[in-house]
């Protein structure tokens, strides 16, 4: 492998014009894509397989026309202080707001407060429920401008109104601190490269993979059902691993430079042995996001594949844009160690071949190396501890900042009728096959309002044909309690009895049983998805390193980070510790998708960082040297560059914990702290002792496996022995 790439970054450097157009015709036609797609909606949302998605399928047999998985919105009003909202003045300015919201062409009914028992007991409160035939996903934006006039002019009339509810659904917004996250990427590379050319070059390059990969997303948004946060999630791994691919070619590049070799021997070179390192660590965080697919969640698919084809791009920049890039900057590009005369460039050192602190600090590991592994060992496993109490469950309006009109509805529903009221459950009874349905109906009726925590219990509803029914019950507590979800476990507990009694099957759906039903799939999906990602990887990293006990060392690795990322979220979003400092305004379960998710990118991350750190230390071993200074070596070549990118990656990513969308910000802290463990606890203090103790046990792999395994010479052996590398023709002299 490394001789092939040696050979593309040649021929990149080389036929610079000619690459640098493919990549801009890509730009200009995924640009173009992007602004003549059709604009899509949200993404739609079904989960496959659960009881929750089964009923909202039946329901759409049974009750055509009903739209079961339609949005709803909760137009909330207050009468102001003093008043009752049955006053004449009040309950004209309510009658006409709701004749407004039934106006809609995607409106299948609107409940009026006074004739559905919508008023609070105390009189101050009521609202109105709205049902729409098609998701909060799929709402055109003209329904939901329709439904926030409507209650402007209640407002006007002098009543206190909030929305809430899905039917809107507020878009992400990043805010100013992913360009802060930028902006601390671009001064993290003119320090490390000491030159404002070099420390552009990835930054620029990310920006293209980023803008192909979104612009892609968004061509591709409306025909594959893909929502913005696919863009989001996209461009935060893209721009993340783009920065630091680009990062290790130039960075090898300008070593290559300082041994003496002409330009477009160093770019080749570069390309053969950071590239091969580029490849393999795009492998594993493709791998990771590909494998979400095992979830069956098709939302979470999407998510993931989108992401892992940014990355890909990010990869195929990194190899043939870069060593183009670099014949243009010719000789601007300095050998390692110089700098620009901007920068300081020409200055004699103070302490001229005093070694680097990678190198110090690798010596200082490998003369105590029990005490740095026990220290690190310690101190992730007490940052892990959170973890033990991790709590899952999906966002509702509860979670929403104070200042949105959704919170506020959901804080003046809990006021007024119960923190229950803003989580309902629909109960579906399927009768079919029961001799007694009108029976089995008031059975199931009866059985639930039995239980504890049932507020209320609705006469079921059947439909024409009278087979099946649907009845809402209103829990106790608030929807994302445990104390619901045990609601709902109970009643699916007595459907199973009352199935047997009746013949008729007793199904749990809503939002709120949907998302407790995500959350036990996701739940129940984590370790078969992390045994496929670091099994697949395993095997990777066995080809890559040639050793056994190496890849197991970064698997073990991996899992301490991200237990100990876990742990850090737990404590912010879930306890509530720095939660102000992160701008986390509601507390509670942490989110879902938020474990296997981090799973996939950590894990991807992770093999980034012990691909381009080990990778030189394999390099250096294979060369002759003695494993021990083989560690001292790698860190003398990969620890300023490796810290480089960690602390990009943290940037980037801290960049999103900026987000209106509480998911989007979740991820972003949860990334930023596990490349935190990952690279400077793990990686820089953890591996390099491992190693040490290990020794030359820890490149040890069985005879057999070592004939079977192909030779994929990612430490770039072939570069030294290959003829007729040194003497190709048409040497371009810059």
């Amino acid at each position: 492998m490394a001789t092939f790439l040696y050979k593309l970054g040649r021929l990149a450097f080389r036929r610079r014009h000619f690459v640098a157009l493919i990549w801009v015709a890509l730009l200009t036609l995924a640009g173009v894509g992007a602004a003549s797609a059709p604009a899509a909606g949200n993404t739609s949302f079904s989960i496959p397989g659960t009881e929750a998605q089964k009923a909202f399928d039946l329901l759409e047999q049974r009750f055509p026309g009903m739209s079961a998985d339609g949005a709803t919105a909760r137009v909330v009003f207050k009468a102001p202080s003093g008043e009752k909202m049955t006053a004449a003045g009040n309950k004209a300015a309510v009658e006409k707001t709701v004749k407004e919201l039934g106006s809609g062409s995607e409106v299948v009914s609107v409940a009026d407060p006074y004739t559905g028992h919508a008023v609070s007991k105390d009189g101050t409160i009521a609202y109105a429920s709205v049902k729409y035939k098609v998701s909060g996903m799929e709402l055109e934006d003209s329904t939901r401008d329709a439904l926030k006039e409507a209650a402007q002019h209640a407002r006007d009339a002098g009543l206190t109104v909030e929305v809430g509810g899905d039917a809107l659904t507020a878009t992400p917004e990043t805010g100013s601190s992913e360009i802060i996250g930028i902006a601390v990427a671009a001064v993290v590379l003119v320090i490390t490269f000491g030159s404002l050319l070099a420390a552009g070059f990835p930054l620029l390059t990310a920006i293209i993979g980023v803008g192909i990969g979104v612009s892609t997303i968004t061509a591709l948004a409306s025909a594959l059902d893909l929502g913005s946060t696919t863009s989001t999630l996209a461009s935060m791994i893209g721009l993340a691993v783009g920065i630091d691919y680009a990062l290790f070619i130039v960075s090898r590049y300008r070593a290559e430079l300082a041994e003496g070799r002409d330009r477009e021997d160093a770019a080749g070179r570069a390309v053969g042995t950071a590239g091969s390192a580029v490849v393999f660590a795009g492998l594993t965080v493709v791998i990771a996001l590909v494998g979400l697919s095992v979830v069956n969640i098709p939302m979470l698919t999407k998510m993931g594949v989108a992401a892992a084809g940014t990355v890909a791009i990010a990869v195929l920049i990194a190899l043939t844009l870069i060593p183009a890039l670099l014949g243009y900057a010719g000789r601007k590009i300095k050998p390692a160690g110089e700098k620009s005369k901007l920068l300081g460039g020409g200055r004699t050192p103070k302490q001229p071949g005093r070694p680097n602190m990678g190198t110090r600090w690798a010596s200082f590991v490998v003369r105590r190396p029990v005490a740095v592994l026990l220290l690190g060992v310690v101190g992730l496993g007490a940052a892990a501890i959170p973890a033990s109490s991790l709590e899952l469950g999906l966002p509702d309006d509860g979670s929403q900042p104070v200042s949105t009109t959704q919170r506020r509805a959901y804080d003046l529903l809990s006021e007024g009728f119960g923190p229950g009221f803003n989580g309902p459950l629909m109960i579906v009874v399927d009768a079919k096959g029961s001799a007694h349905p009108k029976a089995a109906f008031t059975e199931v009726g009866d059985e639930i309002k039995r239980l504890k925590d049932v507020v209320t219990v609705t006469p079921a509803a059947p439909n024409k044909a009278g087979d099946t029914a649907t009845i809402t019950v209103i829990p106790d507590s608030k929807p994302s309690s445990a104390t619901t979800e045990d609601l709902v476990h109970a009643i699916r507990d007595k459907g199973a009895d009352i199935t047997a009694k009746t013949d008729a099957e007793v199904l749990v759906t809503g939002s709120t049983a949907m998302n407790i039903d995500v959350s036990q799939k996701l739940n129940d999906a984590l370790l078969p998805y992390l045994a496929l990602v670091v099994g697949l990887a395993f095997l990777l990293l066995i080809v890559v390193f040639r050793s056994i006990l190496v890849p197991l060392k970064a698997a073990l690795g991996f899992l301490l980070s991200v237990t100990a990322a876990l742990g850090a979220v737990v404590a912010v979003f879930q306890w509530g510790w720095l939660s102000g400092l992160f701008g986390v305004e509601e507390t509670g379960p942490v989110m879902s998708m938020m474990p296997i998710f981090m799973v996939g990118v950590v894990f991807g991350l992770a093999m980034d960082y012990e691909v381009f750190l080990v990778t030189r230390m394999r390099e250096a071993y294979v060369h002759g040297e003695k494993p021990n200074q083989a560690v001292v070596t790698g860190f003398r070549y990969g620890a300023r560059v490796v810290t480089a990118a960690a602390v990009i990656m943290m940037a980037v990513f801290s960049g999103f914990i900026g987000s209106s969308e509480a998911m989007i910000k979740m991820i972003g802290f949860g990334l930023a702290i596990a490349v935190f463990f990952d690279a400077f606890i793990v990686r820089m203090a953890i591996v390099p002792a491992v190693l040490a103790l290990l020794g030359k046990r820890a490149w040890w792999l069985p005879k057999w496996l070592d004939r079977a395994l192909p030779n994929v010479d990612v430490e770039g052996e072939g570069l030294r022995t290959h003829s007729g590398l040194d003497e190709e023709k048409e040497l371009v002299r810059v």
